[in-house]
């Protein structure tokens, strides 16, 4: 693609986000996140970047992480980031972003939007989109130390993600977090339905979760 065009491109996608930023922010204070745009505002977002819906979706998420973190307004932030995947449904950046920059704000109830959004977005393209959940479910359970929300992410992923390049530990994610809930039963039935669904290919692996459900019924006895 000619340079020329590559530039017009990025004007024009500026132009469509920085429009309403024009004012400057009162000296000593951070400017605030505008709303996010509505499908019209993001269709013509698509119709400016001339079907490279993907560099927009690039534009749009450099122009967002020039705000600053801590004084976020996270329901508008959550609707820039579904516009970015409305944009570009298959990049992954805005969940990268959700997961690994905003759902670690110290705020419990910021860090639960951003893991709420994750969830919901997951449930659109399940087998892409499984490591951004499992990664949620990670923060739930040792950075908020909810263990009913770290099961909700793992059933999730257990019930729709079907592809078969989705890791065994991604899989048996809510087995884990079931032991640490004290369900030792719901566990074992849970693994032991793993192990019969003959989905376990790889006879190391295959060992260690017989193992494990060897140990998790003594235990339950």
């Amino acid at each position: 693609m000619p340079a020329w065009i590559l530039g017009l491109l990025a004007v024009s996608c500026a132009a469509q986000l920085l429009w309403h930023g024009t004012r400057p922010a009162p000296l000593g204070e951070a400017q605030a996140l505008p709303p996010a745009p509505a499908h019209a505002g993001i269709e013509a977002l698509r119709l400016a970047s001339f079907g490279e819906s993907a560099a927009a979706a690039r534009l749009l998420m450099l122009y967002l992480q020039g705000f600053d973190l801590p004084g976020l307004d996270y329901v508008r932030l959550t609707g820039w980031l579904r516009a970015a995947l409305a944009l570009d449904p298959r990049t992954g950046y805005p969940l990268f972003a959700a997961a690994r920059i905003f759902a670690e704000h110290p705020d419990p109830a910021r860090s639960r939007a951003a893991l709420d959004f994750i969830y919901q977005e997951f449930a659109r393209d399940p087998d892409r989109r499984w490591p951004w959940l499992a990664h949620a479910a990670l923060l739930a359970k040792h950075r908020l130390k909810d263990l009913p929300l770290a099961l909700r992410y793992a059933a999730a992923i257990e019930r729709q993600a079907r592809s078969a390049e989705v890791p065994l530990w991604a899989r048996q994610m809510q087995v884990f977090i079931l032991e640490d809930m004290n369900e030792l039963e719901a566990a074992r039935i849970m693994l032991g339905g793993l192990l019969e669904r003959g989905e376990i290919r790889d006879p190391n692996e295959l060992r260690f979760l017989q193992q494990r459900l060897r140990e998790l019924e003594e235990r339950v006895k």
